[in-house]
This record gives C-alpha cells, sequence and structure tokens, in this order.
C-alpha cells in the first residue's frame, strides 16, 4: 500500500465527495476512486459509506482515519527533518529505510547526534523487500541503507558482499492483538486455538525471522492467514481494528501497549530479537558518506 492511498482517504474524509477530493489530490475523479477501491481491498474492509449524501465513514473507516492522520504525520516530520538537514549541512546522502524505522527509530537516533548529519530519506524504499535495499546499494540508486536484520540465521541471507555495516541498535517483534474487555488479547498464542494472523510478505525478512523462531520453539500454533503485507503499518492497523494478531516491531506499538489499546498475545519467549544495521558500500565515492561514516560510534546509538 503506497503512502499516497493514505493521503487520498485522508482528503476523501475530509471533503466528503469524492470529486473534489480528486481535485484536491490533482487526479482524475475516475482515478482516485480506483485508488480508494484499491485501498479497500488492501484492508480488507469498507471504509466508504456510499449510500450517505455526503459521504460518510464506515466504524473501520472512522478507525483508519486515526490511523492515516497519525502514519501520514510521522513520515511528514521525518521527512522534513531530514530534508531540513540537508539543506544545512554540505553534501545530500540518500538514505532508503522501512517506513517503520523512518518514523519510530530514525528521529530517535538523530537526538543522539550533536550535529546531525544530511540524511535524505529516500522515500520510494519504503515498501522494497531487504534485496532490493542491497540490489539499490549495489547500483548506487541510494547511499545507506538502514534495516532489519537478525541476530540469529533465518533463511534469508541477502548478498551483502562488498558492503560494510554499523549495528546503531536493538529491536525485538512483538506479537500483539487488540485486547478484550478484562484486558486479556482477544487473540492469545498460548491459547492453542487456531488464530487470525495478519502475516508479513512470504517472501521478507521478517516473515523468515517469525517462522524460523517459531521453529527454534519447537511451537507453530495453527495460524489462518488473512493478509499478507509488506509494511508493518498495514498489519498494524488490521491488527487494531481487531482482525488477527501480528508481530510488530516494539518501537511502532511501545505508546499502544503503554495505553492498553493492543495488549502482548504472548509471553517473551515469543518475541524475537533482531538488530538495526546501517549499510553502505565498502568502497563509496560519496565524500559525504564517508564523512558521515568517521563519526558514527558505539555511543551514537538508539
Amino acid at each position: 500500500m503506497e503512502l499516497r492511498w493514505l493521503e487520498d482517504f485522508i482528503a476523501l474524509a475530509r471533503t466528503r465527495h469524492f470529486s473534489r477530493a480528486a481535485e484536491q489530490q490533482n487526479v482524475t475523479q475516475p482515478t482516485f476512486s480506483r485508488r480508494i477501491k484499491l485501498l479497500e481491498e488492501e484492508m480488507g474492509t469498507t471504509l466508504i459509506n456510499r449510500q450517505t449524501l455526503p459521504l460518510s465513514l464506515t466504524p473501520a473507516g472512522e478507525e483508519f482515519l486515526g490511523l492515516c492522520h497519525d502514519i501520514t504525520q510521522r513520515v511528514a516530520e521525518s521527512r522534513r527533518r531530514l530534508i531540513q538537514l540537508a539543506e544545512q549541512q554540505a553534501g545530500r546522502i540518500r538514505l532508503a529505510a522501512p517506513q517503520s524505522l523512518l518514523a519510530h527509530f530514525m528521529p530517535e537516533w538523530l537526538d543522539q547526534w550533536p550535529a546531525p548529519p544530511p540524511l535524505t530519506p529516500y522515500l520510494r524504499a519504503t515498501s522494497w523487500l531487504v534485496d532490493d535495499y542491497f540490489r539499490a546499494l549495489s547500483r548506487e540508486e541510494c547511499d545507506l541503507v538502514l534495516c532489519y536484520w537478525p541476530q540469529t540465521p533465518c533463511g534469508i541471507e541477502p548478498d551483502t558482499e562488498g558492503f560494510v555495516f554499523h549495528r546503531l541498535g536493538e529491536e525485538r517483534l512483538v506479537p500483539v492483538s487488540l485486547p478484550q474487555t478484562d484486558g486479556r488479547p482477544r487473540f492469545a498464542l498460548d491459547d492453542g486455538a487456531r488464530l487470525p494472523l495478519i502475516a508479513y510478505h512470504p517472501r521478507g525478512l521478517f516473515d523468515a525471522m517469525i517462522r524460523s523462531h517459531l521453529a527454534q520453539l519447537g511451537e507453530t500454533p495453527d495460524f489462518s492467514i488473512l493478509n499478507e503485507s509488506i509494511q508493518s503499518n498495514n498489519i498494524r492497523e488490521l491488527v487494531s481494528l481487531g482482525y488477527g494478531l501480528g508481530w510488530l516491531p516494539g518501537r511502532s506499538v511501545r505508546e499502544a501497549l503503554a495505553a492498553g489499546s493492543l495488549v502482548a498475545a504472548g509471553g517473551e519467549r515469543w518475541q524475537i530479537p533482531l538488530e538495526i544495521r546501517l549499510y553502505r558500500r565498502a568502497e563509496s565515492r560519496h565524500s559525504a558518506v564517508a564523512a558521515f561514516w568517521e563519526n558514527l560510534s558505539p555511543g551514537v546509538t538508539a
């Protein structure tokens, strides 16, 4: 799912009119309507009540609208900050990263720098699979890759020959669910029941890490896979709507877990440790990248 689809939905919710929303988004109405329909298909539910005048949102649409505002604001904040840094300092360093790292790791990490580096996010990369990042890095389509990395082998090993990396921090994939009225998870991994799973793309790194971790536990719950997505934000949206459980990066659900709007679907043994790494080409010809890399140190982490 593309970020512009979320922006389309926000425009439609604001105007309650397809033609006016399409005009605001600078597209034709047929194109706009098709994108909204694709968004509903991606979410697996009806978001717009087209039988009312003006248009109204379904209950799922109202919930989804809040998530759209949260995601677009976080991405816009990271984008503005990185562009500002690039303008203030000489050189431009293109950073490719998943959307969850841009929104939930980058601001925290940049705050650790006394003089933040001139990084600019390469937003085309937010929906790539892990191999796509390293192919882009080898083609010099980007200068740096910020990515998650398994702490133990999981069966997917991207070709990293010719690249060097810094380990910037740690993260955990946490299984989460919408809570019941008593605070217990609606979908609990220890219950032994068949569970609806909002899953990652089967060729993605997260899917491989989850499968490997469950195999190491010696316990593979009986899952009914309802949806597969590349982006963790899409999974969170469906989990937050109560459709199933899903594994999400801990930073992305920290506030929701503290507030109780989401709860852990299982204990710590179900959590999956991983690293956050920053890669570059070993033989980079970019002077700004070389200067930035020299300033990296174990203390500059988040």
